[in-house]
């Protein structure tokens, strides 16, 4: 036989129409999610790691976070938690490189808040008979 794929693979790298990527991606989420849970420090409220957006090349890995402290604040103690969090990537998952950490505030649930909150204020159209 020759060098093609071998069988029962696909090229690509994606199984069952599943990406590496996306896999990897959850994989950092749980992790950091789990990590996040273990830090004492105020400074981070309630928080949630809700997705993880990671380069193909391992580049960069975006982390989106929900909390209910000052975004300014919430940052610049997960900038301090940086290393402590990649070093549990790098510990728990089978990456060559860890990538560095971006953190994002994902401002999704507060525009769907907002939103509720102004539809609920509106009242509703008085029907002509």
């Amino acid at each position: 036989m020759g060098r093609g794929v071998p069988q029962g693979r696909r090229s690509g790298g994606a199984t069952r129409g599943y990406d590496r990527t996306d896999r990897l991606n959850e994989l950092l989420a749980r992790i950091l999610a789990d990590e996040v849970e273990r830090i004492d420090d105020d400074r981070l409220g309630f928080l949630t790691v809700a997705s993880v957006v990671t380069d193909r090349d391992l580049s960069m890995a975006r982390v989106y976070v929900t909390s209910d402290v000052d975004d300014h604040g919430l940052l610049e103690a997960l900038a301090e938690h940086r290393p402590r969090l990649q070093r549990a990537i790098g510990s728990q998952a089978r990456v060559r490189r860890v990538p560095p950490l971006t953190f994002v505030v994902d401002d999704t649930f507060r525009s769907a808040d907002r939103i509720e909150e102004i539809l609920r204020g509106l009242s509703p159209f008085d029907e002509e008979e």
